[in-house]
């Protein structure tokens, strides 16, 4: 197993420490954070594989730093954790609508969070480093590298949006992606477009695939989606 870099982010050092050492015990690289402010700045530099993140922090609230990571290109696609002492259901749906991959109350099993992080980053394709091709229901080929597409062999030609999209859904697979969402991971906040301008890419990108077409899901009201079963990971 590759040593994939966690970044913990929670103000309690008891928390912290206990996180951290049980993450190297599993051969995982470890930066911990106190605050959202510090971690912005190691963002700017390194990317980590993926975020254990508290809710309650002294700076900025939890949520805020979610919607920064899913709103920004650059880290849009970094697995979040949600580590926290709330425990409303409330608070676990608005985490995981804003893009968390999976939610944590506290008190918990150290054991079992390893094994969610391990769960995480095989959903993601990142347990392996030579994990840079997704394969979605055996027809459907990405090379993340390349920037290459392929339909049963025939490579087709997508845009830089169309294969953002598709990337996007697969990387992200099972989970409903919002035309919002997918505006933010493609243009973030500073282009002005409508959500229209996400069903003509999705069309243009249903025409290229063909008879794959059907791999890409629409949720009524809600979005797109690939579903689960219909992806895996070479």
């Amino acid at each position: 197993m590759a040593n994939e870099l966690v970044a913990i982010i929670d103000d309690e050092p008891d928390i912290l420490e206990l996180v951290s050492i049980h993450l190297k015990r599993s051969s995982f690289r470890v930066k911990e954070f106190t605050e959202a402010e510090s971690f912005y700045r190691f963002l700017a530099k390194e990317q980590p594989d993926l975020v254990i993140l508290d809710l309650m922090l002294p700076d900025v609230d939890g949520l805020e730093i979610c919607k920064y990571l899913r709103g920004h290109e650059r880290s849009s696609l970094i697995p979040i954790i949600m580590l926290t002492a709330r425990v409303e259901e409330t608070d676990k749906i608005i985490g995981l609508e804003l893009g968390a991959d999976d939610y944590v109350t506290k008190p918990f099993s150290p054991r079992e969070l390893i094994a969610r992080v391990r769960a995480v980053l095989r959903r993601h394709g990142r347990h392996d480093d030579e994990a840079q091709r997704m394969i979605i229901a055996d027809v459907v080929s990405i090379d993340i590298d390349k920037h290459e597409v392929e339909v049963k062999g025939r490579r087709i030609d997508l845009t830089p949006s169309e294969f953002k999209i598709l990337h996007l859904l697969a990387s992200r697979q099972g989970r409903v992606q919002s035309r919002d969402q997918i505006l933010n991971f493609l243009w973030g906040d500073g282009k002005f477009v409508v959500d229209r301008t996400v069903d003509v890419h999705i069309r243009h990108l249903r025409e290229k695939l063909g008879e794959a077409s059907h791999i890409i899901r629409n949720v009524r009201g809600a979005g797109y989606r690939i579903d689960n079963e219909t992806l895996d990971i070479s």
